[in-house]
C-alpha cells in the first residue's frame, strides 16, 4: 500500500485529458509523469516494491508506455486487436512481471498473460500506475490467479 501523501502527489502528476479520444473520456496521460524525474522514479520504485529481492528473469512491458515503464523497472534490476510477442520472448520457467501504466478493461493484459503462459512463462504479478477499477481490468487479472499492484486509482473511465 502506498501512503497517502504518495498517491496524492502521483496523482498531481499525472495530466487528465477531457473527452480524448472520444468523448465522455477521461485519458490519464502519463507523459507529465514521465517528465518528473522525482516522481517517476518513485513511481518505478513503488511499483514492484513488493517483488524487490525476488529472483525475476523477465519484465514484460505492454506497448508503448509499459515499455518505458519496463524498461525502468527492468534496470532497478528487481530482479489494435491482436498482440504479438517474440517466440523467444520468455521461455519455459522464466518468471515475469508484467507492467502497463494502467489497467482498465484487461483486455490487453489478458491477452499479454495469456501469451507469456503460452511460452511456459509464470506470470508472477502485473504492475500498473494506474487502475479503473469501474471497468474491472485488475479484477479479470485475479481471476486469473495473477496478482496486481496498483498505485492509483481513479473512477470512471
Amino acid at each position: 500500500m502506498v501512503s497517502m501523501q504518495f498517491e496524492h502527489d502521483l496523482k498531481d502528476a499525472i495530466r487528465t485529458i477531457p473527452d480524448y479520444p472520444k468523448p465522455g473520456i477521461m485519458f490519464r496521460d502519463i507523459t507529465t509523469l514521465l517528465g518528473n524525474a522525482r516522481a517517476f522514479r518513485r513511481a518505478v520504485d513503488e511499483l514492484v516494491q513488493p517483488w524487490a529481492g525476488m529472483k525475476i528473469d523477465k519484465v514484460a512491458g505492454i506497448e508503448a508506455r509499459g515499455f518505458i515503464l519496463g524498461g525502468a523497472v527492468a534496470h532497478l534490476e528487481y530482479g489494435l486487436d491482436e498482440m504479438e510477442m517474440h517466440e523467444d520472448a520468455a521461455e519455459k520457467g522464466d518468471r515475469v512481471i508484467l507492467v502497463d501504466d494502467l489497467i482498465a478493461t484487461g483486455g490487453t493484459a489478458e491477452g499479454a498473460v495469456k501469451l507469456l503462459r503460452q511460452l511456459g512463462a509464470q506470470v508472477l504479478a502485473a504492475c500498473f500506475i494506474i487502475d479503473l477499477p469501474d471497468l474491472g481490468g485488475a479484477a479479470k487479472l485475479r481471476k486469473l490467479d495473477v496478482p496486481v499492484r496498483t498505485l492509483i486509482s481513479f473512477e470512471g473511465h
